[in-house]
């Protein structure tokens, strides 16, 4: 039996905030697992590059004031709340290539990217 009266409609849920895929939580309990490291990976973006936003990462020991907290395969990874709107249902995956290794992001919020991959716009 559905809770909506007539003419509206029932809410719909968010997708999860960020999800990591095998890869990514693997690389991501190695930098945890590092002796010295800092507890936490927190995801924003910032203004960069020709598309004018980009993925910025950075390591500390405690949630700010305004971090949203993931846990997604067993890990807790923080997002500064001003990105959210940016990252919601977004896959941080963590490929290695013959030149270079790192994290990437599938983000459905992308509506384009600059041509060497630095920047997105939404």
């Amino acid at each position: 039996m559905s809770t909506a009266t007539a003419g509206t409609k029932p809410a719909r849920s968010l997708p999860p905030l960020m999800r990591l895929t095998d890869a990514a939580a693997e690389r991501v309990r190695a930098l945890y697992a590092r002796p010295g490291a800092k507890k936490y990976l927190r995801i924003g973006v910032k203004t960069k590059g020709c598309s004018g936003l980009s993925y910025e990462m950075s390591y500390v020991d405690e949630p700010g004031p305004t971090d949203e907290v993931v846990t997604d395969q067993g890990l807790t990874i923080l997002v500064d709340r001003r990105a959210s709107l940016f990252l919601i249902g977004t896959v941080m995956d963590y490929q290695t290539g013959t030149l270079s290794s790192g994290f990437t992001f599938v983000n459905p919020n992308e509506k384009g990217r600059c041509g060497c991959g630095e920047s997105f716009h939404v």
